[in-house]
Formats: structure tokens, C-alpha cells, sequence
């Protein structure tokens, strides 16, 4: 089956990102629980929205989903900024972060523009 949410590229792509934040915001020296509980659920929203409305069988249902995905990418993008601020992670790691999560949002951003 073809249309599945596991066969989007942007999912995956989401999902690889979310393990990078997990292997960072979940070590056991991070202890700012605040923080991590704050960027971790908006990153895992993001697979969940393209997951849940994936399997809906309306594309304006899923089109609205993926724009809520790619909102919550704006606020993952916003916390690697504050943890850079705070020093949680460091200009390299920012730069990586960042690029994926921006790299992902604009491939959002046309498969919500292939739907229209």
C-alpha cells in the first residue's frame, strides 16, 4: 500500500529527527525536564499528526494536519534556538538541527502545496 504514512518521505525524515532530539534531550545528564518534555512533544506531534491524518481519507483532513505539523516544526525550531540560548547544545549541533528541521518543513510545505 502506497499511501501509508510510513511510505512519506517527510515522515521518515521527521522520525530520524525525532530520534536525534531523544539521544540529546533524553541523556541521562540532561536535566532541564521542562525543556525536554516541551521540545519532545512537539517533535513527536509532528509523526503523529502525519500519521493519524494520513490514514483519514480526505486530503483536506490530511492537508489541515500537515499545516499543524508544520507549525509545530516553527516551535521545534524555536527551542533549538533556546537551547543553543542555554547552552544545551552547542553551535554545530544547532546548525545540524536546524538545517534538518528546515529541510523537512519546506518538503512539508510542497506536499501540502501537491494536495491543493
Amino acid at each position: 500500500m502506497s499511501n501509508t504514512f510510513e511510505n512519506l518521505e517527510v515522515w521518515s525524515l521527521w522520525r530520524n529527527l525525532v530520534n536525534k532530539l531523544w539521544k540529546i534531550f533524553y541523556d541521562s545528564s540532561f536535566k532541564n525536564y521542562w525543556f525536554q518534555d516541551q521540545i519532545m512533544r512537539a517533535a513527536i506531534s509532528i509523526t503523529n499528526n502525519i500519521a493519524e491524518w494520513r490514514e483519514r481519507p480526505s486530503n483536506k483532513d490530511f492537508i489541515k494536519f500537515l499545516y499543524y505539523s508544520k507549525w509545530s516544526a516553527g516551535e521545534v525550531r524555536s527551542m533549538l534556538y533556546l537551547a543553543l540560548d542555554f547552552w544545551f547544545i552547542d553551535q554545530e549541533m544547532f546548525e545540524e538541527l536546524k538545517n534538518d528541521c528546515t529541510e523537512i518543513t519546506i518538503k512539508l510545505y510542497y506536499l501540502i502545496k501537491s494536495l491543493i
